[in-house]
């Protein structure tokens, strides 16, 4: 039973991990795209940002659910 709670715990811990990295880079996109003038632009950036902030969040909440394995 140890077994499986150590790699539950790992595996969280790797996707936690996949959507932080996700996140900056979706992160760092937004900001790239909405650098220039063109309200298209804009609203691609925004859309970016709004992914960027539902990978943080699911992390967030991954993070909270291997809280309570531990």
């Amino acid at each position: 039973m140890a077994n499986l709670l150590d790699v539950s715990r790992r595996k969280i811990s790797e996707i936690q991990r996949v959507f932080i990295i996700n996140g900056v880079i979706m992160l760092i996109l937004a900001v790239l795209i909405v650098w220039t003038d063109a309200f298209l632009k804009l609203l691609v950036g925004v859309f970016v940002l709004l992914i960027s902030y539902s990978l943080f969040y699911t992390a967030y909440k991954i993070h909270t659910i291997r809280k309570l394995l531990d």
